[in-house]
């Protein structure tokens, strides 16, 4: 294994729900991405436009179960790892009453004709 390969960071996290999914399925897997090489050949091609780069590991992701597992195969392969610690998940309560109750300096209905 290369040196630079050895010595690369690799980032411990747990991916966001995409916006269009409206469920929590696999929300609570975690994930290792390798963080991008400097001066990695990376360049676009002119006529289509897409973006292409000489890093085989850039496009690679693991998947695991927890994130002690996901620590443990990253020191078992002798990386430097960083754990990114997920976002809090804010659900606002939502109650249809709330749309007609007076609130002070905030304009409810706005009529454009």
């Amino acid at each position: 294994m290369t040196a630079e390969l050895r010595h690369r960071a690799v980032r411990i996290y747990q991916p966001t729900r995409n916006t269009m999914q409206s469920g929590s399925g696999k929300s609570e897997r975690w994930r290792i991405d390798w963080e991008i090489l400097q001066g990695a050949g990376r360049w676009e091609n002119p006529l289509m436009g897409y973006a292409s780069s000489a890093d085989y590991m850039q496009g690679t992701r693991i998947s695991f179960r927890t994130k002690e597992d996901a620590i443990h195969f990253a020191t078992k392969q002798g990386w430097d790892y960083y754990v990114q610690q997920p976002t809090v998940k804010k659900i606002p309560p939502k109650n249809y009453a709330e749309n007609f109750v007076y609130k002070p300096n905030q304009l409810r209905i706005m009529r454009t004709k």
